[in-house]
């Protein structure tokens, strides 16, 4: 555990300070978490800027009944859901799904091969799970969360996210030896 999981509300170091710490230690993951519920890399960037708003205002309130990562997911994972349930979440998506369809008729042939590259590919087709699919797979081998952190971090059961893991894993396999992951 890293020593600043240690730190309480009584620990002398600033409210700041902590939240500078936050950001540096988990702002790149909590975007990329995000990113993996809306798609939307500006959207996932504001919810960042949500979360770490979120992480300040309780910042004093962390009992330590789990790590700073866990709580910081937490945060991450309920302001996403309350986004998706946005109307103007659902507004941006029917815009962009336009702007992608105007914009693929004029790619070149050079960025069509680019959108073919094997990592890509394998993140879309992780981005394409249902989102409790699709979450389960990210916290477990992009964030390195264990089942059981997943578990608390999702409140559900242990057993609930074993079984997700392995619809999730099942999926993917149909899907990246060119099944339509139905079935």
């Amino acid at each position: 555990m890293h020593q600043r999981e240690q730190m309480s509300s009584a620990d002398p170091l600033e409210k700041e300070e902590r939240l500078i710490w936050l950001m540096d230690e988990y702002g790149k993951s909590v975007v990329r978490l995000a990113y993996t519920y809306v798609r939307h890399k500006q959207m996932a960037e504001d919810i960042a800027q949500d979360v770490f708003i979120k992480c300040y205002e309780n910042i004093d309130d962390f009992r330590n009944e789990a790590s700073y990562k866990t709580w910081v997911y937490r945060i991450t994972v309920n302001r996403c859901k309350d986004v998706l349930k946005s109307w103007s979440y659902k507004n941006i998506l029917f815009a962009d799904f336009l702007s992608f369809k105007r914009d693929s008729k004029e790619q070149s042939v050079e960025s069509q091969i680019l959108l073919n590259e094997e990592n890509r590919y394998i993140s879309e087709q992780v981005i394409s799970l249902s989102v409790p699919l699709r979450e389960v797979i990210i916290l477990y081998y992009y964030e390195g969360l264990s089942q059981y952190e997943i578990a608390e971090l999702l409140e559900l059961n242990e057993n609930t996210v074993k079984s997700r893991m392995h619809r999730a894993r099942q999926k993917l396999k149909k899907l990246l030896d060119g099944g339509d992951g139905n079935g």
